[in-house]
């Protein structure tokens, strides 16, 4: 019995399909053993997920055509030589902020909705239906193809690829952000405006989730700005998201490894021997290398001109988008104040309706102390014993008067004593 609960808890695989629900899976005890049922984790089946075929839309740079496609994790790491964790940001089994990474052969982006791989030739973007928000983040992407597309349709410069396929994913972020900004404010300002009028419970519970809202939302915004300004403050970074042009080096490069191997008759190979494919592999490999460690030579030899021109336009662009962020951001700084200005103010009224109930506290704990010597004098008339006062006609007329105005007396002295010490408002 125990060795079947052990196999259950290490081997869910085993477990009926119909338990195989998600990645956890309760696993009930076996009968009379003790203790309560616990939740075993579906490790090979997060393996599967994380490690299986993703569901993309490709779209091909040249043509604009557009076409669903799934490919394997491991596959696109050996396609486009990215690590692991580059591609970790965009697996929805995460949660991950924004980022732009510019590598070798791609250009990494998560912005939001939208996240994607870009390349010289092509963009793929997921598509998976895990992704957080839905029906959302699937609009998000087939408007982000269908821009992507028609940009591409009426290009009229000569703006490469993958700097287009970046300036829509840009703008579908800044102006994602920036709707949700403006909703955010269509219902903060009247809300906040009614709590400087009057006070409310439920108004003030509507203004902390509002709050937490903003400053969420301001954390994502600030995110995508940072990665921007990282970017323009870098110029190797903008240099290495320049993939048509390292496409045209190789491209150069191989075909001067080309003419210098047929130039080298004596210790070329042979252009009719056949080749071997681990020769061939391992040829590729080290013209790999070699492209990689005459990159930085073959700068020298451009115009450097073209060169600044190239960075500069990338710059421009996220200079472009960069002011669009930075906007969406003070308008979030000036209600986050907004905000904070009437959290001051209600802040402000509830200290006075608090000093407020402690002045009225103070009155009638001395009034009551002032009734009580009234409970006093009630008390020495109510005994039975004999006491000569008790004779004197109109005696207990003349004690309650007497009594009246002393308490009246201590009621006053304790007033101007509150008074004196700023108890009460002058």
């Amino acid at each position: 019995m125990d060795h079947d609960l052990k196999e259950r808890l290490l081997f869910p695989s085993r477990a009926p399909a119909s338990a195989a629900n998600g990645p956890h899976r309760r696993v009930m005890p076996a009968a009379g053993g003790g203790g309560g049922g616990g939740v075993a984790i579906d490790v090979h089946g997060l393996k599967r997920r994380g490690g299986g075929r993703r569901s993309w839309v490709r779209v091909d740079a040249a043509t604009g055509a557009s076409e669903a496609v799934e490919v394997a994790k491991p596959a696109l790491m050996r396609r486009l030589d990215l690590p692991a964790r580059d591609l970790r940001l965009l697996d929805p089994l995460f949660v991950y902020p924004s980022a732009i990474l510019g590598r070798e052969r791609a250009v990494v982006c998560n912005l939001e909705r939208i996240r994607c791989i870009i390349t010289a030739d092509e963009a793929l973007v997921l598509r998976d239906p895990d992704v957080a928000g839905g029906l959302a983040a699937a609009e998000a992407v087939r408007r982000y193809v269908d821009e992507l597309q028609r940009r591409l349709l009426d290009r009229a410069d000569d703006l490469p690829f993958e700097f287009i396929a970046l300036e829509v994913a840009l703008e579908a972020a800044c102006s994602f952000l920036d709707a949700e900004a403006v909703e955010l404010e269509a219902e903060a300002y009247p809300l906040l405006d009614d709590l400087t009028k009057k006070i409310c419970t439920l108004d003030l519970e509507r203004a902390r989730r509002l709050k937490s809202k903003l400053v969420a939302l301001t954390r994502r915004v600030q995110k995508v700005r940072d990665e921007i300004e990282q970017l323009m403050d870098d110029d190797g970074d903008m240099a290495e998201m320049y993939l048509t042009e390292k496409k045209r080096m190789e491209a150069s490069l191989l075909d001067e490894q080309a003419l210098q191997g047929i130039g080298n008759n004596g210790f070329g190979p042979s252009l009719s021997a056949p080749v071997s494919p681990v020769s061939s592999r391992s040829a590729f490999r080290r013209l790999e290398k070699e492209l990689s460690f005459s990159r930085s030579r073959h700068d020298s030899f451009k115009s450097a001109d073209s060169s600044q021109y190239s960075i500069e336009e990338l710059e421009m662009l996220l200079e472009a988008y960069f002011v669009v962020i930075d906007y969406t951001l003070s308008k979030l700084t000036s209600l986050k104040e907004y905000i904070d200005d009437t959290e001051d103010f209600i802040n402000i009224q509830l200290d006075n309706v608090r000093n407020q109930l402690i002045q009225f506290e103070l009155l009638l704990t001395t009034a009551t102390f002032v009734v009580a010597i009234f409970g006093v004098v009630s008390g020495v008339f109510g005994m039975n014993f004999e006491v000569p006062l008790f004779q004197v006609a109109h005696a207990f007329e003349w004690t309650l008067v007497i009594t009246g105005l002393c308490g009246a007396t201590i009621f006053c002295c304790f007033i101007w004593y509150f008074k004196k010490r700023r108890f009460f408002p002058l």
